[in-house]
């Protein structure tokens, strides 16, 4: 799949991958359409997870304002959108126009995993951050993955990151799945949010795609990504959170 071409911006580091949508990912986007549960968890893969799309030439040397990263998958990445579009660059015009000098740096992979947000962990981090918005783990939830490893990964990110940067802030975009997916996995799934953020001192967002899944007008063709008025909502429900630790 083709994704527009778009100048690169100081609200972009890695935009999604391309490739097609797998049979996995197909059955995955009717279950959760024809449920009218929408949990975007970037169905969609990256080709190219462990070698970021763009170098380190793209950081401007000159910027600098304290960064606030977005780690995700493609709900941080506005999939099929313009990266101008996606959440993270709506919340840097709420910055500006409040007058908080941060900068929005999206650093969203359509399809990634925890792992993968792991794995590349220390290519973000190269440039000092101030606050982490932490959205990974719902594509694990989507393959059955044990919680107990989405956590292991989720908490060696904002481990890992402390230690690089100690006085980081933390938010933890929570997520759900759909009933069907079963007891006690669905619970334990949305606990170890909760969980994760208080072992981590996190502002935690109970939902990130509140008022926005299982909307067929707030989403896209797939069932499964917001559109461009989902992802406003997605921002005001984030600035909520956000703006705490701001």
């Amino acid at each position: 799949m083709n994704y527009p071409s778009k100048k690169l911006d100081v609200t972009e580091v890695v935009p999604p991958g391309t490739g097609h949508r797998p049979p996995f990912g197909l059955l995955i986007a009717a279950l959760l359409y024809s449920t009218v549960l929408f949990f975007a968890a970037g169905c969609s893969p990256s080709t190219d997870r462990d070698a970021p799309l763009i170098d380190a030439e793209s950081y401007p040397e000159s910027e600098d304002r304290p960064v606030i990263l977005f780690l995700g998958d493609s709900l941080t990445a506005g999939y099929h959108l313009d990266p101008a579009d996606a959440f993270p660059a709506l919340i840097q015009e709420m910055l500006d126009e409040q007058g908080y000098d941060y900068r929005a740096v999206n650093a969203g992979v359509s399809g990634d995993t925890s792992l993968d947000g792991l794995n590349r962990l220390d290519w973000v981090l190269r440039q000092p951050v101030s606050v982490l918005v932490l959205a990974l783990g719902a594509n694990d939830a989507l393959r059955g993955q044990p919680i107990e490893r989405i956590r292991d990964n989720l908490d060696e990110i904002m481990s890992r990151t402390r230690a690089r940067y100690p006085d980081v802030r933390f938010v933890l975009a929570g997520m759900k799945m759909p009933r069907n997916y079963g007891e006690p996995y669905v619970s334990n799934f949305e606990q170890m949010f909760s969980n994760l953020a208080a072992e981590h001192d996190a502002v935690l967002i109970p939902f990130l795609l509140e008022g926005v899944a299982g909307d067929p007008v707030l989403n896209l063709r797939d069932g499964i990504h917001p559109t461009e008025e989902g992802h406003k909502i997605m921002a005001n429900t984030v600035w909520r959170y956000l703006e705490r630790v701001l």
